[in-house]
C-alpha cells in the first residue's frame, strides 16, 4: 500500500506500460506477429506514399550539405548544440562515407550514373526497399525509446533478469528487452536501444558490442519472408525454433572468442550504472528501488521531446547516409565480383563434411549474406535440395551481421566496432552456429 501512495510509483507504471506495449508487446497483424511500433512505421511508410523516395532522398542530401558547410566554413547554432556539433562534424573515413550517401543518393533520385550504383539489385534496392521502412522507425523509436529509458522500465527489468543474463551470458539483465524489442519489431531497433543505452553508461564497450552483434535478432515476420523465399515456408515452426537454439549457442560461444572477448569493459560516461543486487535484497525490491529513483528524475514533456527529435536528427542525418553509402558498396562487390563467392569456397569441405547435399554451391551463400541477409536464399531458391534450402534460409538468419542495414547501423552508431570486426564476428556465427543447423536438418530431414 505504501508503493501506491507513491507519486514516483505512477511516473514509473504508466510511462513504462505505454513503452512495454509499444515497444516489447507482441501483437497479431494479418497472421503475423509483431509489436505496435512496427505496425506504427508501416502505416507511416503508407501515409508517405508517392513522396517516400523524395523523402529520403532530401534528407540524406541534406545531411550531406550540412556537414559539408559545417566543416569548411561553420555553422553557429550547430558549434553552440553540442549534439548538433557532434552530428556534423565528422571526419576522416566517416566523412568520405557521408559524401558517400550524398553521391548515392543524388545518382539514384536523378537516374544519373551506371546501373550497377544505382539499380534495383544494388543502391536502388537499399534505397527503395530497406531504407524508407527504417526512415520510419528511427522516427517512431526516436521519439518514443525515452519511455522504456526513461521512466525505470529497464531498470526494472535489468534487476529481475540479472540472475539470468550474468551467468549465462556475461551481460546486463536490462539486455534481454534488447533481444525481445529485435525478436518481435526489427532487429534496427534493437540495435539503437543498445546504442542509447551505450552512451548513457548503463552498458560496457564489451557489453554494448556484444548485444548489437549478438542479441539484434532478426524479427519473426522477416523470418517468414526468408524461410518463404526458398519455399518452405510449411516448415516455419521447425525453422525458427532451430535459428533460435542456433543464435543461443552462439550468444554463449561468440563473446568468448576474439575480438569480442578483447573488447575493454570501459564505459562511454565518466559514471556508468551497474546492476548489482545488494546482499539481503530481493531481486524484485531492488528493481522497485531503481526504477523509483529513475522515474524520480524523469524529463518534463518538453525535456522527453527535445530529447526525441535530437534521437530522430541523430539517425536521420547520421545513420541513413552510412546504410545507403556502405550497403550500396556491399551490394556492388556482391552482385558484380567473385569477391564473396571466394570466400566462400573454403566453407565447401565444411558442408561436405555436414553431409550437406550440393555443397559447392551452398558454399556460395555463406559469406554473401555479409552484404545482405536475403541474398543466401534468393541464390537457394533454385537448389534441389530441401535439405539445402532449410540450412542455407537458417544459416543466414543466425548470421545476423549484414551491411544493407545492421551492421551499417552498428557502425553509424556510437558503439566501437569495426568493419573488419564486425566481418570477423560474422564469420565466427557462421562457424557456431552452421554445425547446430546441420544436425537438425539431418533429423528433420
Amino acid at each position: 500500500m505504501k508503493l501506491l501512495n507513491d507519486k514516483r510509483f505512477y511516473k514509473f507504471l504508466i510511462p513504462s506500460l505505454i513503452g512495454a506495449f509499444l515497444f516489447v508487446t507482441p501483437i497479431n497483424q494479418d497472421g503475423s506477429l509483431t509489436i505496435p511500433i512496427a505496425v506504427a512505421a508501416n502505416a507511416m511508410l503508407d501515409l508517405m506514399g508517392d513522396n517516400t523516395l523524395t523523402i529520403i532522398w532530401a534528407l540524406i542530401t541534406l545531411s550531406g550539405i550540412i556537414t559539408i558547410i559545417h566543416k569548411f566554413i561553420g555553422i553557429g547554432f550547430i558549434k553552440s548544440n553540442p549534439k548538433l556539433n557532434n552530428l556534423f562534424s565528422v571526419k576522416g573515413f566517416w566523412f568520405v562515407i557521408r559524401m558517400l550517401g550524398l553521391v548515392f543518393a543524388n545518382m539514384i533520385y536523378f537516374s544519373l550514373g551506371p546501373d550497377f550504383i544505382i539499380g534495383d539489385a544494388t543502391g536502388g534496392m537499399v534505397i527503395n526497399d530497406l531504407i524508407p521502412i527504417l526512415v520510419c522507425v528511427f522516427f517512431l523509436a526516436g521519439l518514443l525509446l525515452s519511455l522504456l529509458l526513461n521512466y525505470g522500465l529497464l531498470d526494472f527489468f535489468g534487476a529481475l533478469l540479472i540472475k539470468l543474463m550474468r551467468p549465462v551470458f556475461n551481460l546486463p539483465g536490462r539486455s534481454a528487452l534488447d533481444c525481445v524489442a529485435s525478436w518481435l519489431g526489427d532487429g534496427s531497433i534493437g540495435v539503437l536501444l543498445t546504442s542509447k543505452q551505450y552512451e548513457e553508461g548503463f552498458y560496457s564497450k564489451r557489453e554494448a558490442t556484444v548485444i548489437a552483434t549478438t542479441f539484434s535478432a532478426v524479427s519473426i515476420t522477416f523470418s517468414l519472408v526468408v524461410i518463404s523465399e526458398v519455399g518452405l515456408e510449411h516448415m516455419f515452426l521447425p525453422f525458427y525454433l532451430v535459428v533460435s537454439l542456433a543464435g543461443i549457442v552462439a550468444a554463449i560461444i561468440v563473446p568468448k572468442l576474439p575480438p569480442l572477448s578483447r573488447v575493454p569493459d570501459s564505459y562511454y560516461t565518466e559514471t556508468p550504472h551497474r546492476e548489482d543486487i545488494p546482499a539481503g535484497t530481493s531481486s524484485v525490491k531492488y528493481g522497485i528501488d531503481l526504477a523509483l529513483k529513475k522515474a524520480d528524475k524523469s524529463p518534463t514533456v518538453a525535456a522527453f521531446l527535445k530529447e526525441g527529435m535530437e534521437n530522430i536528427f541523430e539517425m536521420w542525418f547520421g545513420t541513413l547516409p552510412v546504410i545507403l553509402a556502405m550497403g550500396t558498396l556491399a551490394l556492388i562487390i556482391a552482385e558484380f565480383t567473385p569477391f564473396f563467392r571466394i570466400l566462400g569456397v573454403p566453407f565447401i569441405p565444411l558442408f561436405k563434411l555436414l553431409a550437406i547435399p550440393e555443397a559447392a554451391a551452398a558454399s556460395q551463400t555463406v559469406v554473401i549474406g555479409f552484404a545482405d541477409m536475403f541474398l543466401p536464399s534468393v541464390i537457394a531458391a533454385g537448389f534441389e535440395s530441401e535439405m539445402t534450402k532449410f540450412v542455407v534460409a537458417a544459416t543466414s538468419v543466425t548470421q545476423l551481421i549484414y551491411m544493407s542495414e545492421i551492421g551499417s547501423i552498428i557502425m553509424g552508431s556510437k558503439i566501437p566496432v569495426s568493419l573488419k570486426n564486425l566481418f570477423i564476428i560474422f564469420l565466427e556465427r557462421t562457424i557456431v552456429t552452421l554445425p547446430v543447423i546441420a544436425l537438425f536438418a539431418h533429423l528433420i530431414f
